[in-house]
Parts: structure tokens; sequence; C-alpha cells
């Protein structure tokens, strides 16, 4: 009788950047050799969301050439207007639900019913929180042009912390961020949410 892993198709994770500390983490927990590999996009695409899909694509048809029987991918929508869907739907490969990062670190009803509950809040995870001064700070340019600070974060009131790990200097950089743009703070523990679960598949055969 075969054993459980050799059930289990080749599979590859395709993953954005900004989630690779926490997929590698939840990898962890599966089986001793499951086979399954995990390839990563620039973080910094989420800048240029257009970048996703196609790069997307050319990961899944590298993996369909290294015979790869099985292609899950850890993006939201991400910005990209259904274009993701469309290429995952083209070449046969499937995403974990949700429109982004946000809503599927925290489960996606449960971020559906904080955002029409208060609309007003920007949202860090651990990377963001981790590369705030690189990506938000120096990205948006507001270390150079303080000025811009209303234009971009104005409409917001709340900066709400979504901490996958329990992380006291993290959570120290995230207040810090929120006094930087003079916003409120809430920090929401949701660990890894349903990207868990949605990785967990990889260690299941195909039905």
């Amino acid at each position: 009788m075969a054993d459980s892993a050799s059930a289990i198709p080749r599979t590859r994770v395709i993953a954005c950047g900004a989630l690779a500390r926490e997929v590698v983490e939840a990898l962890r927990a599966l089986p001793p050799g499951t086979p399954l590999d995990v390839t990563c996009l620039p973080a910094i695409w989420h800048n240029t969301p257009q970048k996703i899909p196609e790069g997307v694509r050319a990961k899944i048809r590298a993996a369909r050439a290294e015979g790869i029987e099985r292609v899950l991918v850890a993006y939201g929508d991400c910005g990209t207007g259904g274009l993701l869907d469309q290429v995952l739907a083209e070449e046969g490969a499937s995403r974990i639900e949700g429109p982004h990062c946000y809503a599927f670190y925290s489960g996606n009803a449960r971020f559906a019913a904080w955002a029409e509950a208060d609309p007003a809040c920007f949202y860090l995870t651990d990377y963001l929180a981790r590369h705030f001064e690189r990506l938000i700070w120096q990205g948006l340019g507001l270390d150079r042009f303080p000025q811009l600070l209303g234009d971009y974060f104005g409409n917001y009131t709340t900066l709400v912390y979504l901490s996958q790990l329990d992380d006291p200097a993290l959570e120290a950089t995230a207040r810090t961020a929120a006094g930087r743009l003079k916003l409120a703070y809430r920090h929401e523990r949701v660990g890894l949410g349903e990207l868990g679960g949605f990785l967990a598949a990889a260690a299941a055969p195909d039905e």
C-alpha cells in the first residue's frame, strides 16, 4: 500500500514575498516528506499590481515544465482587478480566497465585518510593521515631504495592526507607526488566519 506522502501530488506554492516568512512557518507544521516547495514573487509588486498576474503565470508555467502537478497561489486579488483570477482559470491553478492578505489573515468574514463597521482603518501586518520605514514612510516620500501626510492618511482614523506572531518589538513598532501617521491604534492578534488552512491543503491528497 502506498504511504500517504506518495498519494499527495507534487505541489508548488507561489507566494507573495510579503508572506514568505509566514508561509515557511505554516509549512513547518506539515508532515515530514510532504512533496511541496515554495517560490515567491517580489513583495514590492504590491506597488505595481499589474505585474502580479503575468508574474504568477510565468511561475505556474515554470512549475508545469518541471512536471509539478498541483500549484497553489498564496495571493489575494491584491489590486489586480480580477486579472489574477483570470490567469489562474486559464492556467488551472487555485489561490487562497480573499481580496488581500489583511482579509485572509483576519478571516474573510471577520475582516468584512470590520471594514463595514469602520472603513477608515489603515492596516499593518507583521511584514508591513517590520518594513514600515522603508515601504511606507520612505516609500511614500514622507521622509522628504512630510506635508503629504494629510494627503495620504487624512481620511484614515485608526491604524490596525494585524499580528501574525507574538512579538512585543513589532507591536511597539506598529504603535509608533500609528503615532507617526497621527492615527489611533488598535492591535488584533490574528495569527496566520486562513493561510494556515490553505497551505495544509498542500499536504492532503487530491480528491
